[in-house]
């Protein structure tokens, strides 16, 4: 189940060629998307991957991304979605290896092949039986979010009104998560949900995908004093690259660069990384996919799950970044306003795998 992926657009512009200058690290590195993945654009939901897909996630130079298996209330519809990436496994193992341990991440690294992480988006579907944990862990799964952008059993989203925390029952599941050493993903959480989750939790959480509210004050970016929290635990906050960078407008790359520098600043180098919520693949904005996304901001709207700024004219990509490499476009930026080659490998990759592996064990 490969989440909105036919509705995530980028500007009409041609498919940006690699430039001549490159970032030198960036091959050997650990790159990795807290949160994205391999798809196409304009393609069916659940539908087989297309060849561009599998070629451009190849050529990204991503180490390994957090791909979504499921995000609604259904466990079954979850089970699906590992079923769906076990598919792209088996039909492409020159391309994609399952990671679901350190040395994994390591593995696909060393044969050049994209690691894919199964996480959820929600854990909704686990209802009040947090023992499913282990059989979604059984299936693969290593990256689970407490909560989507409404209330659940077991806290609220980050547009319930009343963000009155975790419940008891949410406790009990971020014990069973740490027990499991399964990373607790705290992304789309009510900023009390989230501060409690982090002084519940036993392990170090991430944030995969989020923003910074100082600077565009949204219920999807985090304060100064969540981000400080997550860091003091040993956590890392990756910042995406969706329209909530700021208040209005298409976001680009000088928006992402803004809101790293600022996690940076509030949490230190070691615990910002990148989750760039959207495909590997570059997108041209067709008509076809200006529907799609129209359609889909309406229908989120009309079911109570869209954030402020989802709007149809709005979309989910940064135009200077519109290209399988990204994180290598991004990464030459970094280094062009002084940012040491150090601090852009932990940006990249190095802080989740770090925290990955701590979890893990």
């Amino acid at each position: 189940m490969r989440r909105r992926t036919f509705l995530a657009a980028a500007a009409l512009v041609p498919r940006l060629a690699r430039a001549a200058e490159g970032w030198a690290p960036y091959g050997r590195s650990i790159v990795i998307d807290a949160l994205g993945g391999p798809g196409v654009p304009g393609s069916a939901e659940d539908a087989p991957l297309p060849a561009r897909a599998v070629a451009d996630a190849i050529a990204s130079g991503l180490t390994a991304c957090n791909v979504t298996v499921g995000y609604t209330d259904s466990f079954e519809g979850c089970v699906r979605g590992i079923g769906d990436w076990q598919r792209e496994i088996e039909a492409h193992p020159d391309a994609f290896l399952l990671v679901k341990s350190g040395a994994d991440l390591d593995a696909a690294k060393a044969s050049r092949r994209l690691g894919l992480i199964f996480g959820t988006q929600n854990l909704a579907m686990i209802g009040a039986d947090p023992p499913r944990l282990r059989i979604l862990r059984d299936l693969g799964v290593r990256i689970t979010q407490l909560t989507y952008n409404v209330r659940n059993l077991l806290g609220d989203g980050s547009i319930e009104p009343s963000d009155a925390g975790i419940s008891l029952l949410g406790r009990t599941v971020i014990a069973k998560v740490n027990e499991l050493r399964l990373v607790l993903d705290l992304s789309h959480g009510g900023w009390r949900t989230i501060s409690e989750a982090i002084a519940a939790s036993a392990r170090p959480c991430a944030i995969t995908h989020t923003g910074c509210a100082a600077l565009t004050n949204h219920p999807r970016n985090l304060p100064d004093a969540v981000l400080r929290a997550l860091a003091a635990k040993g956590g890392v906050a990756g910042i995406y690259f969706m329209p909530y960078l700021r208040a209005k407008g298409q976001q680009t790359a000088e928006d992402v660069i803004r809101h790293l520098e600022h996690a940076i600043e509030v949490a230190g180098e070691d615990h910002v990384g990148l989750g760039t919520d959207g495909n590997i693949s570059p997108t041209v904005l067709t008509d076809e996919v200006r529907r799609a996304h129209r359609e889909n901001v309406e229908q989120r709207k009309k079911i109570g799950i869209a954030a402020p700024n989802e709007e149809p004219d709005v979309f989910l990509y940064a135009p200077d970044l519109n290209t399988p490499r990204r994180f290598e476009t991004l990464a030459l930026m970094l280094a062009r306003r002084g940012h040491k080659d150090a601090r852009i490998a932990k940006l990249l990759g190095e802080n989740f795998a770090r925290l990955f592996r701590e979890v893990w064990g």
